[in-house]
């Protein structure tokens, strides 16, 4: 099996770390190499904006918390997607481009048309195989979250703008599809499991 580049998207609490340690696990007891990361955060830079970009004391304008977005996308698929790729291993990754399209997109209301241009850039037109969106509907995910960050501090016409979006993005994604987050974790897994060519 040719290495593939996985792509976990959703709300924050929607299982996402949960599906990216069971994924690896399954693949790797199947003997597929993988490695699992994460936006923002994947690199040693990616750690650093995370920190500002989460601070809830900090107000960021649209515009700028996009940048410093893509700056972390830009050094994590250049310093560890794209290598592992090429040395043969399946990356899981949990956030990417649809992110920020729902995020500051969807949620912000920076023109969608400027976010694609924007990550195109950033990801040197790098796409995922697979995408999963973990839908979670917004009242679940904040009673899960409480006021931890600056995005879960948004409250809910943020979170329902971004649910939106992502509904409305993954139907246009190449091998895009919506998993009920609200299912026991194992469940998750094994629909995630099914879509991808494993055999």
């Amino acid at each position: 099996m040719r290495p593939l580049f996985i792509v976990l998207e959703g709300p924050d609490a929607s299982g996402k770390s949960t599906q990216l340690e069971r994924l690896s696990a399954e693949l790797s007891r199947r003997g597929i190499p993988v490695i699992t990361t994460k936006e923002p955060g994947g690199t040693d830079l990616g750690k650093r904006l995370r920190e500002i970009l989460l601070d809830p004391r900090r107000r960021i304008e649209p515009l700028a918390e996009l940048f410093l977005l893509l700056a972390d996308r830009h050094q994590h698929v250049r310093e560890l997607i794209k290598p592992a790729l090429e040395a043969g291993k399946t990356v899981i990754s949990s956030r990417y481009t649809l992110s920020s399209l729902a995020y500051q997109g969807g949620g912000r209301g920076l023109p969608l048309e400027l976010v694609r241009r924007l990550n195109d850039l950033a990801t040197e037109g790098l796409k995922p195989d697979y995408t999963f969106l973990l839908d979670l509907p917004p009242e679940v995910a904040l009673a899960r979250t409480g006021d931890r960050d600056r995005f879960e501090a948004e409250g809910l016409s943020f979170y329902i703008r971004v649910r939106e979006a992502y509904l409305e993005l993954i139907r246009k994604e190449p091998n895009g599809f919506v998993i009920d987050a609200t299912l026991p974790p194992a469940e998750v897994t094994r629909r995630i499991l099914e879509r991808l060519p494993l055999a």
